[in-house]
């Protein structure tokens, strides 16, 4: 790892608040105390290279994404390639015949469009705030909503930025701090109807983006549902998948309600399969970072 890779995350600082002065101090850290030892960054958006430029570009002014880098990027790139290559063994199909929308839901959640093996489009976009609702992050936002309220309030870019990153999401939408699906769930089991809205906004976030990704696919042939949420909620995953019977989309009542594992959670004979599965981005990661110190 050179000198331009801190360069790069040092650039993009405000569009990552939460993770890239982390991931600095990590790579310095690790620096300073094994001074010879080779350093390798696995981006997160390497996966999502592979989108086409339609689905990247934002309609901003040019000088905008040429130099200033304002483009849709993607994250969350480790766990969809793993969710890629391990549901076709599932399902035991061959990756490069799948198009699967691949569902990272937790604390932080996004959807990629995966078409044989390749990622065309993901809900995150320049930075890890947008697309979905996030546990304190906000997800798609006008950002003239922004300004409105920076100029109403006298607000400064920290100010707003803060309370973006940090009150948002299903937080801001229930009023409950932190979140968390599992306090919002038992919320709502105890008739709290902001936090049944912020469930309701979630699952349709995810619904509606799944039956657009089946429409740039041209088809579907699996969903799958990892993350913390995705992995072992199977109200969420229920409310997900409500409605798409007409793409195919069936569940299981019982193996998705007791199951465990990695495992196949639709109806038999369903036209889409439909999963459940643990993810494991540090094993990606971990080949990425052999493959390239091989070369070496």
């Amino acid at each position: 790892m050179d000198a331009d890779v801190e360069r790069a995350l040092e650039q993009f600082l405000p569009a990552a608040p939460a993770h890239n002065p982390i991931y600095l101090t990590g790579i310095r850290a690790f620096r300073e105390s094994m001074p010879g030892a080779p350093l390798v960054a696995a981006f997160e958006t390497e996966f999502h290279a592979t989108m086409p430029e339609y689905a990247a570009r934002y309609g901003v002014p040019v000088k905008w994404h040429d130099p200033d880098g304002v483009r849709r990027y993607g994250f969350h790139g480790a766990s969809h390639q793993f969710v890629s290559e391990r549901v076709p063994e599932m399902l035991d199909v061959p990756g490069d015949s799948l198009r699967l929308v691949s569902c990272h839901l937790g604390g932080s959640a996004s959807i990629c469009a995966v078409d044989r093996g390749r990622s065309v489009d993901t809900t995150m976009g320049f930075s890890p705030q947008s697309g979905l609702e996030n546990a304190t992050r906000h997800g798609d936002l006008d950002v003239f909503a922004v300004l409105y309220m920076m100029r109403r309030h006298g607000w400064s870019v920290d100010e707003v930025a803060s309370q973006l990153a940090r009150n948002g999401g299903l937080a801001g939408l229930s009023g409950i701090a932190g979140g968390d699906v599992r306090d919002l769930e038992a919320a709502a089991d105890a008739g709290d109807d902001n936090a049944r809205l912020a469930l309701d906004v979630f699952c349709y976030g995810v619904r509606k983006t799944i039956g657009a990704y089946a429409a740039a696919m041209g088809g579907l042939d699996a969903v799958a549902f990892t993350g913390g949420i995705g992995e072992n909620s199977a109200l969420l995953r229920a409310a997900c998948c409500k409605g798409l019977e007409f793409l195919g989309v069936r569940l299981d009542v019982a193996r998705n309600q007791h199951g465990s594992g990695d495992r196949i959670v639709s109806a038999d004979g369903a036209g889409v399969k439909v999963v459940a599965l643990a993810t494991n981005e540090e094993i990606v990661v971990a080949r990425r970072a052999y493959r390239l110190l091989k070369l070496c």
